[in-house]
């Protein structure tokens, strides 16, 4: 039996797989978020708990011993945290915003462009960067007591194995310079953290290994992200990664690096050298339609019944699906963009606003698989494959056939990539084959192409208020209250 751990957003779960990849038992436990005024933070110990009771139930109803077990998680966010491993103050999410200043700063100064010039890294305000340079100037007190600022998986892993390490994958973001796949002095520098070079975990590569109290070998994979890529068998240059989960990530592998261009998304360093996953991961996904579900009132069981009751391009209503908080991040960065709710007259219905809430977020999946360089085949996976007209919709929008690779795909990765670690064989193509391929349907995919071309227009109306917002601001000496 294998094990691997995906330690989410809002969910940990721990899944069991045979030798051949099938699925044998899934534990899982929610986890809270904490939101406040823009600030999004985590508790560590609940985090750990969690993972800790997701493991002991699976384990306990087993009846053969665990070969091995890999580790993946969410990434970005800063988990501060002592010598033994202890936290020091709550995790700080990727979804917090208290650092949007600061990007618009580094925007405005040069300093955003030169860092993504640097490691194809474009900072947003939940990612390392940003918050450590908040903290530094608003609670140097936290940095001053931490050993160390990790990501999720890599506390989870401290906390396991006593082991004090990431990966390149979540070091990619924003200090890993991907040519040389360790930390970039100049960058550290760009952003006035040198001072605090020592509070980042020695980079693991390949990724570090250790073992549990049971004597079980753990491996800390990559992240979440990069981990379902693995976990879907996107690995050849051109072929892509849909996950429609919290965030809503687009991945394409790639073999060369391309700098160029508007700074935007990363390039995430895999365990191949020459080889990265290019992402473009917007903000939000399903938690942009959880949000329209829970003020509608709606349950998600009447999702697919809403779908298909309202027709394509639902009746004129317009959702641009920028809920974070933090504003989006890809395929471009703006932290005052904001969701938008067009088209709503006395007629419109529920099943209305459900559609063009799930069509707004087919239009930000496709451009980003564009602005990612998709140009081989598509998987999808995710929270969101478990509504059929979704995917038939997204099919339709992205105009291509979807690969759907339905489970516990992250973990699936963390296990693949513990695997390769360890030197144990296992059928890749087994473990990474899709569900079902959905093809889009011709006449609906024309509709959707137009309907795109619009969106696109809308949006660059929304990003050129926030930007005049954003200067009228700068002017004024400040944010609005």
């Amino acid at each position: 039996m294998y094990i691997g751990i995906d330690v989410g957003t809002s969910t940990v779960k721990a899944a069991a797989f045979d030798e051949r990849g099938g699925a044998l038992a899934v534990e899982s436990r929610p986890v809270a978020l904490d939101i406040r005024g823009g600030r999004v933070e985590q508790d560590m110990d609940e985090v750990y708990g969690a993972v800790v009771d997701v493991l002991a139930a699976l384990t306990a109803g087993a009846g053969e011993p665990v070969e091995l077990v890999g580790l993946t998680g969410q990434g970005d966010g800063v988990w501060l945290v002592d010598e033994s491993g202890r936290p020091v103050r709550p995790a700080i999410s990727w979804m917090d915003g208290r650092a949007h200043e600061l990007v618009d700063r580094w925007q405005a100064s040069g300093v955003f462009e030169s860092v993504f010039r640097r490691t194809g890294s474009a900072m947003f305000p939940g990612c390392p960067g940003p918050v450590l340079a908040w903290l530094d100037r608003h609670e140097p007190k936290s940095l001053d007591a931490a050993a160390t600022a990790l990501y999720c998986k890599d506390m989870v892993f401290q906390r396991l194995t006593g082991v004090r390490a990431t990966d390149v994958s979540d070091a990619s973001m924003p200090f890993l310079d991907p040519r040389t796949r360790a930390y970039s002095p100049e960058v550290l520098d760009a952003l006035g953290l040198a001072h605090r070079r020592e509070l980042l975990a020695p980079v693991s590569d390949p990724v570090a290994v250790g073992e549990l109290p049971t004597g079980t070998r753990i491996a800390n994979g990559p992240y979440d992200l990069p981990a379902c890529a693995l976990g879907a068998g996107v690995t050849e240059p051109g072929d892509g990664l849909l996950i429609v989960g919290t965030c809503l990530a687009s991945l394409v592998a790639a073999c060369e690096l391309d700098l160029t261009g508007e700074p935007a998304g990363l390039y995430i360093s895999t365990d191949r050298p020459g080889r990265w996953l290019r992402a473009m991961p917007a903000m939000v996904g399903t938690a942009a339609l959880d949000w329209v579900l829970n003020t509608t009132g709606v349950p998600h069981t009447e999702v697919d019944a809403l779908l298909a009751g309202a027709p394509a391009g639902a009746n004129g209503v317009r959702v641009q699906p920028y809920f974070a908080p933090s504003g989006e991040r890809a395929p471009f960065v703006e932290p005052r963009l904001r969701a938008e709710l067009t088209g709503v007259s006395l007629e419109s219905t529920k099943a209305d606003l459900i559609r063009a809430t799930c069509e707004g977020i087919g239009f930000a999946a496709r451009h980003c698989l564009e602005a990612a360089g998709l140009t081989g085949s598509l998987a999808i996976c995710g929270g969101g494959t478990r509504s059929p007209a979704w995917m038939r919709l997204f099919a339709d929008v992205l105009g291509r056939p979807l690969r759907i690779v339905e489970g516990e795909v992250g973990a699936r990765g963390a296990v693949l990539a513990a695997a390769e670690r360890y030197g144990v064989e296992l059928d890749v193509a087994s473990w990474t084959a899709p569900t079902a391929v959905l093809e889009p349907n011709p006449e609906r995919s024309a509709f959707y192409a137009r309907a795109y071309e619009e969106h696109l227009g809308r949006l660059a109306s929304s990003r050129a208020r926030a930007r005049s917002e954003r200067a009228v601001e700068e002017h004024q000496g400040g944010p609005r209250t």
